[in-house]
């Protein structure tokens, strides 16, 4: 009896995270695809391992060490990106992959730690706990009323931001706060699928509402939606098929993104 009450909580954390991760994942997702940050995204995520390398080698919190070395990314991206000297997609390679190359230096500079890899790389839905489930709802909570708060504005600069300027509105600020948003969800999303898959959580969802909706508002709802299930079909693969938990959820959405093409291409027939 006590070992069957263990598992049910051992996955009802699984989905619980996985479907806080995937509420938020859908309206910021949205921008990604708007704004076209999906290598944004990875260079994140990719510092995201940055994070527990330094994290371990400190002593520190690891959800803390990840948090900050994202929001610091973002913030150094912000002011690159301002001082015009280099192509954005071309600084966005050189820090992505030298995030990425150093978080793999540091590891294997920690002789006496373990670290798992797969688990950072691919992430590890079915290890959350309780308390992993705290710090998810609050970060998720906290990105979606920020991105509540700042919709319009948003929307604004992502249509027209010169015209946005011209309003009054501060694109600098906005355009900050959208990228330090997306830090605090990727370090929060971690965990769910994992380093180099982090950004198809957001992309993926996102592509494919947009092909099913017709406002900016419905396409963030019904990409929730289907990162949600997502979330769902992917741990139910995992559990039942014994394949990783990430991209099971990956493959999930990719085939929901199919299937959506299909529902396209027979809607214009």
């Amino acid at each position: 009896m006590g070992k069957g009450a263990n598992m049910i909580d051992f996955l009802l954390y699984a989905l619980l995270a996985g479907l806080g991760v995937a509420a938020v994942a859908g309206p910021l997702g949205c921008f990604v695809v708007w704004r076209r940050m999906a290598y944004f995204g990875d260079t994140l995520a990719h510092s995201a391992l940055l994070g527990i390398a330094l994290g371990v080698m400190l002593n520190a919190d690891l959800g803390l060490a990840v948090t900050s070395v994202c929001l610091l990314m973002a913030m150094a991206l912000v002011a690159l990106e301002q001082q015009e000297i280099l192509a954005l997609d071309t600084l966005l390679g050189i820090l992505s992959h030298s995030a990425l190359a150093a978080g793999l230096v540091v590891i294997s500079l920690l002789p006496n730690v373990r670290v798992d890899l797969m688990s950072l790389l691919f992430g590890d839905l079915l290890s959350v706990t309780a308390s992993d489930l705290w710090v998810i709802y609050a970060g998720a909570s906290l990105a979606i009323l920020l991105l509540v708060w700042l919709w319009k504005p948003l929307i604004s600069i992502t249509v027209e931001p010169e015209m946005a300027a011209v309003e009054g509105i501060n694109v600098t600020r906005v355009r900050t706060a959208l990228m330090l948003i997306t830090a605090l969800v990727i370090a929060m999303a971690m965990k769910i699928v994992g380093v180099l898959l982090i950004t198809a959580l957001l992309v993926i969802p996102a592509a494919t509402a947009r092909r099913l909706s017709a406002t900016p508002e419905s396409m963030a709802i019904i990409a929730s939606l289907v990162a949600m299930v997502a979330v769902i079909c992917g741990l139910a693969i995992s559990w039942y098929m014994d394949t990783p938990v990430g991209p099971s959820v990956v493959i999930s959405a990719t085939l929901m993104f199919i299937a959506s093409l299909f529902q396209s291409q027979a809607a214009i027939k």
